[in-house]
């Protein structure tokens, strides 16, 4: 019987082993505004925390520097492709200089709950999912608008042959609270993002992300270039950072960031 004992113990282990061995590394929805189909597997929790994230735009003799500090995401699977979402941003502060001028605004940012359903499996060389969310509005006036919003995301990434090349996109239709608080309209966003994977450990990435507003007070239109890179220590730790650039006027003209996410 003990000589079975230890038989049955070296096989569950040999068996956890091949688990963990198997088991896909971590697959955040950062660096990037670039948003994958992969979920948590179930069971497991994954926290994908930005540390700092600095924007600076200049337009019409003002500067405005925007600093996001510790906007996470803390997520759970709940099955073999879905997981649930909720993202809280701890502190967002915003300073505005001009005109002989100085306003400082800080306050805890808008509530964000998420549910991401893959439709493909892993493996599939186009994969899909939806990504459909609702913001509750806890930010002051000053950082938030004060009302309930939501949209849904479908990503998509595509794998470039047998490479270490894919290929991301990122269609996304919301429905947001007219200026005026009035009134509802339709925005929408995209990226269209390149992926290279340099070894097992190191992810780079490039995108061209723009975004539509139709408010009935003005359409707002924003593009950027974004560049970022995620460096995995483990399987279940990333290292990131990431640069985005504004390429027009409504564009903040530079975004600096770094995170951490972890999966346990």
């Amino acid at each position: 019987m003990r000589g079975l004992s230890i038989i049955s113990a070296t096989l569950l282990a040999w068996s956890s082993a091949a688990l963990a061995a198997d088991e896909q590394p971590i697959c955040a929805d950062r660096p990037s505004k670039s948003t994958g189909p992969c979920t948590v597997p179930k069971g497991k929790w994954q926290i994908e925390t930005g540390l700092i994230d600095w924007s600076r735009d200049k337009s019409d003799g003002q500067r405005t520097d925007t600093i996001i500090w510790g906007n996470t995401a803390i997520k759970y699977g709940v099955s073999g492709n879905a997981d649930i979402e909720l993202w809280v941003t701890p502190l967002e502060t915003m300073s505005m200089r001009g005109g002989g001028a100085h306003e400082h605004h800080s306050s805890f940012g808008d509530v964000v709950l998420r549910v991401k359903y893959e439709l493909t499996p892993d493996s599939a060389p186009v994969q899909v999912a939806l990504d459909p969310f609702v913001k509750i509005p806890t930010a002051n006036h000053q950082l938030g608008n004060r009302r309930v919003e939501g949209g849904l995301l479908v990503p998509v990434q595509v794998s470039l042959g047998k490479g270490p090349l894919a290929l991301s996109l990122d269609p996304e239709v919301d429905l947001l609270a007219d200026a005026d608080g009035h009134g509802r309209h339709m925005a929408t966003q995209q990226v269209v993002n390149l992926g290279v994977a340099v070894g097992d450990k190191l992810n780079l990435s490039t995108e061209v992300w723009a975004m539509w507003d139709w408010d009935p007070a003005g359409t707002a239109e924003q593009v950027s270039w974004d560049v970022s890179a995620a460096y995995l220590p483990t399987k279940d730790l990333q290292l990131d950072a990431g640069a985005n650039f504004g390429l027009n006027r409504q564009t903040p003209d530079v975004e600096l960031y770094t995170g951490v996410s972890v999966r346990f």
